[in-house]
């Protein structure tokens, strides 16, 4: 496995990133507000949504979690940011939809390929299948390798959740057997503790891009 032991000092202090390299066509990345906190609640609430996680979140848990990734944005100028769909992609509102969060993290869990920084996602159920995650998630590992200088990005979930897979795949990551663990914070015996984990390497997402 690679490991990128100075990741910490590297990633140090706030990186400014244009609002530009947040917006796509049809989805904006954005700092949270209050107005999100009760769409998030329902959406940490949905079971559906929360399949592959081991609980839901009730209402003061998914309140803690917004705070705790506005507060990270406001120090590293990065992180899970709100998700706002453009008004015109699902319907005839002319206000942007929020629809969840994707960005980019640095687990606290000890975890086999630590350190690292994950691209992740969670959108309420109407704005699935329509690929906003993946363009989304194109704008943090953006920011990831341009801004961040990024050598690797990584993203894992739990065996079982082909969904967001499908989603790794469609970003250009790719996984091998041999990287699979147990996540430390699922309990032992838990159907969710078997994991995967994707990869993506800078040279790889210059390639896509066709600037390698």
């Amino acid at each position: 496995m690679t490991h990128f032991p100075d990741l910490a000092a590297r990633l140090s202090g706030h990186t400014h990133v244009p609002p530009e390299l947040l917006t796509g066509a049809r989805v904006r990345l954005r700092q949270w507000k209050a107005s999100d906190l009760p769409q998030l609640a329902a959406l940490n609430a949905d079971p559906e949504v929360m399949r592959h996680f081991p609980a839901m979140l009730v209402r003061e848990q998914s309140d803690a979690h917004a705070a705790r990734m506005r507060a990270l944005i406001e120090e590293r100028g990065w992180g899970f940011w709100a998700l706002d769909v453009l008004g015109h992609v699902l319907g005839p509102a002319n206000e942007p939809q929020f629809a969840g969060f994707v960005g980019l993290h640095t687990p606290q869990a000890e975890l086999p390929f630590s350190p690292c920084v994950e691209v992740g996602w969670r959108l309420a159920r109407p704005y699935w299948g329509h690929g906003l995650a993946s363009e989304a998630a194109r704008l943090a590992l953006r920011v990831g390798f341009e801004l961040l200088h990024l050598d690797e990005i990584v993203s894992f979930t739990a065996l079982e959740n082909v969904r967001s897979q499908r989603v790794m795949q469609r970003l250009g990551m790719h996984m091998s057997a041999a990287d699979h663990f147990d996540h430390p914070a699922v309990p032992a015996g838990h159907r969710l503790r078997p994991h995967c984990l994707y990869r993506l390497s800078r040279a790889a997402w210059r390639h896509q891009l066709g600037t390698g």
